[in-house]
């Protein structure tokens, strides 16, 4: 019993509908492999199933849609942009009218959102040589991407509307020369997410809508009756109620009191007009009647720019910037992310098809290698998860677990994809980074132990990630951040650098590129990239733009891989390897490696020793990543105007399938 996908016409355009076939993911050999082998082998047969299921199958319509919640059960505060100093655990509750337990004080972290699309570009190395790429795009932060930073943006500026996108825009920002120099960069500052409007259906037909208004009474500490004494007018979207919390907690009850026990209701709305307001839960110590504020109706949609619109923002996007922006947009490395602990992270993937592969229908996936989803729903392993077709959104849910650095890829038929440029880098900062400067980092550690998620005791956990070092007084820098829950200082730095290796091989692109059957046996790498750049680009300041196929410039390789450190200063390096066919070695002369993380993990033994070594070279092979100190901060040996190299010493990998260009090798620059 197998099924396949497709294509059918719907009320909403093209769709796909799985229908049961017969032996196809075996066709080819089995496997990942065989079952992407098998789909373009019976690529006729698609053709002919899907013109018989216009009229036999109903279709299954998808469209784009994107994911940005302001408030969550975990985060539900008015505001969750901006990370709260760290001061203890989270403190979980349960209501007497819920089953489940939510933060009622010290709630940690933010909510942070991204889009990316999910396709095909080109990039150029240091040779001059174009190569075709299946891959990674992003939807949003688009003006941070470009200037080298993660894409991850908080709802407020996730969900923003920008209605002049042009197409090219903004892989060449403003400038329809493709001059991508930093001063025309500033031309374009829009992060939000591509293509999110109002949604119309949503749209409110009242010229103006009026608030409505209600009070409650109170009796024996709980609200027995509420009145609605204005009905107001224009509510035809989503309507809610809140209640002020109760003011007589007695001293005994524990501080989230008031919290706890606030009352909760719904509202029921006829033509327009809120009718009544429900009571689910009554509250306790309720002395006084509380007030009622019901939610202000929203008269119109169109127009509406921020979140603030209330329900005009519910994920509906116009397919047509996204596919103006999004087709051969692809960046390699795929856009980068960074989230801090306690975060909930909605990552959108918009499928938006291969324009140089018509007749692939690929799926794509996001899967975060290494990462400890709350759910192998969303692990992006399609055999456990889900896949996404073209013509579709899939957004991920993920809960912020320990800090360190990890990756992601597409995890369809993945010696392919990853081959092709499908990998990005992704990073977790530590909570440490949250206390206050001036408060003890061993204290906030000790902290971090009431938690559940993260609480790490020795004996009974061999896996324990935060392990507690020897008691020290060492305290919050008034600057600069940290690499791990250290507890001592050990991770301090002052800046950071994503540094992700990746090859590939250039035939292997070229048949791919031609509707040739790849040849996976004699894969191998003889391009070398460090951020998806090739010596001499790697040293070149801001992004690297291609004209692909549409004639438009697009930014292709925007994160730069040249490093500078004021004399003084410590640099982290986070480095990954994607390499699909080789081991990669990375040297450092006049200044050492301080190595104080290994796969997204503090090297630190059970018993809280500190493992850090010192290295003038690192080598990891495919799937490892390290967490590297470089550090400038004696000031009498580094100086400003010294350069410095960080090169493999694998020669054949120091150049680009010939000779003097290309191959993984940067400059480190003491300012």
């Amino acid at each position: 019993m197998w099924a396949t996908r497709v294509l059918v016409f719907g009320s909403q355009g093209l769709a796909v509908t799985e229908i049961a076939v017969a032996i196809i993911s075996k066709a080819a050999g089995g496997g990942e492999e065989g079952g992407c082998m098998a789909r373009r082998m019976f690529g006729t047969t698609f053709t002919l199933l899907a013109l018989l299921s216009v009229v036999a199958l109903p279709a299954a319509a998808q469209s784009f849609r994107v994911q940005c919640p302001t408030t969550t059960i975990t985060h539900p505060g008015a505001s969750n942009d901006a990370e709260p100093p760290y001061t203890g655990a989270t403190v979980l509750s349960a209501s007497s009218n819920t089953t489940f337990q939510k933060p009622v004080l010290n709630v940690n972290g933010a909510i942070k959102c991204q889009q990316i699309s999910g396709g095909d570009g080109y990039s150029t190395m240091g040779d001059g040589t174009q190569t075709y790429m299946f891959s990674f795009g992003p939807l949003s932060g688009l003006a941070d991407i470009a200037l080298g930073r993660p894409g991850t943006e908080p709802p407020s500026i996730f969900n923003s509307v920008q209605l002049n996108l042009q197409p090219g825009d903004p892989a060449t920002t403003d400038d329809p020369s493709g001059d991508l120099t930093q001063a025309n960069l500033g031309n374009f500052t829009y992060n939000g997410a591509v293509g999110l409007i109002g949604d119309q259906e949503n749209a409110y037909p009242s010229p103006g809508g009026v608030q409505a208004k209600a009070t409650a009474t109170a009796a024996n500490g709980i609200i027995d009756d509420v009145t609605v004494v204005n009905p107001g007018s224009g509510y035809n979207g989503p309507v809610s109620v809140t209640f002020d919390p109760p003011t007589g907690c007695p001293l005994s009850q524990p501080p989230q009191c008031s919290q706890i026990n606030t009352a909760q209701g719904t509202v029921a709305v006829v033509g327009g007009l809120v009718t009544r307001v429900d009571i689910t839960f009554a509250g306790a110590f309720y002395t006084t009647a509380p007030g009622v504020h019901i939610t202000p109706p929203v008269t119109s949609c169109i127009g509406a720019t921020t979140p603030s619109a209330g329900s005009c923002f519910t994920g509906h996007v116009d397919p047509r910037p996204i596919m103006d922006v999004g087709v051969m947009n692809g960046n390699i490395p795929a856009p980068l992310m960074a989230i801090d602990e306690d975060d909930e992270f909605f990552l959108t993937l918009t499928n938006v098809g291969m324009i140089m592969r018509p007749d692939l229908f690929e799926q794509h996936t996001v899967h975060f290698h290494g990462y400890p989803n709350a759910s192998s729903f969303f692990d992006g392993v399609p055999d456990a998860s889900v896949a996404i077709n073209i013509g579709a959104s899939f957004t991920y849910y993920y809960l912020a677990p320990d800090a360190g650095t990890y990756f992601w890829h597409c995890h369809i038929t993945p010696p392919e994809h990853l081959q092709m440029g499908m990998v990005g880098q992704l990073y977790v900062r530590p909570r440490q980074n949250r206390v206050q400067p001036g408060n003890y980092l061993y204290a906030a550690l000790q902290l971090q132990q009431d938690d559940p998620r993260t609480a790490c005791n020795s004996a009974a956990d061999i896996l324990c990630s935060n392990p507690l070092p020897a008691s020290n007084l060492v305290k919050r820098a008034v600057s600069g951040n940290y690499a791990y829950n250290d507890g001592d200082g050990s991770t301090y730095y002052d800046v950071e650098y994503p540094i992700q290796i990746h090859g590939f091989d250039p035939n292997f692109h070229f048949v791919g590129m031609t509707f040739n059957p790849e040849a996976f046996a004699d894969m191998k790498d003889k391009y070398f990239l460090l951020n998806g750049r090739s010596y001499p680009d790697t040293v070149t300041p801001g992004p690297l733009n291609t004209q692909s196929a549409d004639g438009v410039y697009h930014f292709s390789q925007p994160l730069p891989s040249i490093i500078k450190i004021k004399a003084g200063q410590r640099a982290l390096l986070r480095i990954s390897d994607l390499d699909v066919t080789e081991y990669q070695t990375l040297a450092s002369l006049g200044i050492r490696m301080h190595v104080i993380g290994y796969n997204a993990k503090l090297l630190r033994d059970q018993v809280g020793n500190n493992l850090d070594y010192y290295t003038n070279s690192i080598t990891l092979g495919g799937g490892e990543s390290l967490d590297v100190i470089l550090d400038a901060s004696d000031t009498t040996t580094y100086k400003a105007g010294q350069v410095f190299y960080l090169y493999t010493t694998n020669l054949d990998h120091l150049s680009n399938d010939a000779e003097n260009f290309g191959g993984l090798m940067t400059e480190i620059h003491i300012n």
